[in-house]
């Protein structure tokens, strides 16, 4: 479909240097340039091209920006996961090469894309990413403090001071460190409940049995649109709920998580936990396995999947949470299986 484009534009782009490669419709080698280019100056030198333009650009620190900045100025943006794009690090390693590469690379189709869209909610994911930063740097600043306290056969958790005048100091600060930690946090959080007040998507989310204010902010940050996936099963594969098996020559080789989405795993798996054990329709479904000989954790692991197929239905469709949906899906592969049988 690449070859409906007049020109393919591939650009690799840093402050410094900026390498643009072109590639014309019936042309078959990249004319690339390369100097160093304002934003401006690639917006004109796009803008004076006749025809349909593909621009092409790797996934960094500055392609939200670009993709915003040089929309208006092309037909289609296509941003390429470089980690799921092998090719790219054959041969040499310049910005020229690299340029060329992604041209040809996508005029092929074996590129990669990575979603981006010019929706306010993508910004989001700033303020998401940023709290899962504080997070990491708070549980470390703990674990360093309970592992001084283990040194001396002693639990952080209990009233005393350390008698050692080195490990006393680093205590100190590290308190200090921790306590700043916790009001960063609670900023946070107190920002995520006033998104959830203004943003019906993150009240509805929260509906959901296992799924609080944080873990909603962190579905719709990571989502943006679910629109983007052909279905539930692709949502399940980027969530990393689903398994691809490796068959070749008509023999199987195993199975493989295919490349996800650690935090929304992150957030399903702990929704379903909290979900199992309350009064609630995801714990009946989980009881409802049990019952039928499912082991304990392909049971908890199924739960996952139901509260991430039922999230991803209710960003897709716009609707609210709809509770025991899955005995409606049960129903319905029982009469389809009844009816082949007959």
């Amino acid at each position: 479909m690449f070859e409906e484009y007049g020109h393919i534009v591939a650009i690799d782009y840093a402050e410094s240097n900026v390498a643009i490669a072109r590639l014309t419709k019936h042309g078959k080698e990249p004319k690339v340039r390369e100097g160093k280019y304002r934003v401006a100056d690639l917006r004109l030198y796009l803008e004076q091209l006749t025809g349909t333009i593909l621009l092409v650009i790797e996934e960094t620190t500055t392609s939200q920006y670009l993709y915003c900045e040089l929309l208006a100025s092309v037909e289609r943006i296509l941003i390429c996961d470089p980690y799921q794009n092998k090719l790219l690090s054959t041969g040499a390693k310049t910005d020229k090469a690299d340029a060329r590469k992604l041209a040809l690379l996508a005029r092929a189709g074996l590129l990669k894309e990575v979603f981006h869209t010019t929706d306010a909610i993508i910004n989001l994911r700033k303020l998401e990413s940023a709290y899962q930063d504080v997070v990491v740097a708070g549980v470390r600043l703990q674990n360093q403090k309970s592992a001084l306290y283990r040194q001396v056969g002693r639990s952080y958790r209990e009233d005393g001071k350390l008698t050692e005048p080195n490990a006393a100091f680093i205590v100190q600060q590290l308190n200090q460190g921790i306590a700043d930690y916790e009001a960063r946090k609670a900023e946070y959080e107190a920002e995520f409940g006033r998104r959830r007040r203004q943003d019906k998507r993150l009240q509805r989310l929260v509906e959901v049995p296992g799924i609080a204010v944080i873990g909603a902010v962190k579905i719709l940050a990571r989502v943006i649109d679910a629109r983007r996936f052909a279905g539930s099963s692709k949502y399940l594969a980027y969530c990393g709920l689903v398994w691809e098996e490796l068959i070749s020559g008509g023999r199987s080789y195993g199975r493989r998580r295919p490349r996800y989405c650690r935090t929304l795993k992150s957030v399903y798996k702990t929704a379903a936990m909290a979900a199992i054990g309350g009064k609630n329709d995801l714990n009946d479904y989980y009881e409802y396995l049990r019952e039928c000989g499912v082991a304990e954790h392909n049971a908890r692991h199924a739960v996952a999947r139901q509260v991430a197929i039922a999230t991803y239905g209710m960003l897709k469709t716009g609707t609210r949470y709809r509770p025991y949906l899955w005995r409606e899906h049960l129903e319905k592969h029982r009469t389809a299986s009844a009816a082949a049988e007959r």
